[in-house]
């Protein structure tokens, strides 16, 4: 079981960097309460963003889960 969820955090690990890695570039710290803030995610932006967001949590609860089972 431990190994499962070894190789399931491993995947989870690669998939959130990749996500991230691909996301739109561009707003940072600097602009992120500018009017740039307002600008609204569509379409395949908006998928991966909330992808990222839903498989980053699938990787604490992951994580969590793994250690319980030490």
């Amino acid at each position: 079981m431990k190994n499962v969820l070894l190789l399931f955090q491993i995947i989870l690990s690669l998939a959130v960097v990749g996500l991230i890695l691909i996301q739109a570039k561009g707003t940072g710290l600097g602009r992120a309460f500018g009017s740039q803030a307002y600008h609204s995610k569509r379409g395949v932006e908006n998928l991966v963003f909330r992808s990222t967001i839903v498989l980053s949590v699938l990787f604490v609860i992951v994580s969590v889960v793994s250690q319980l089972f030490i």
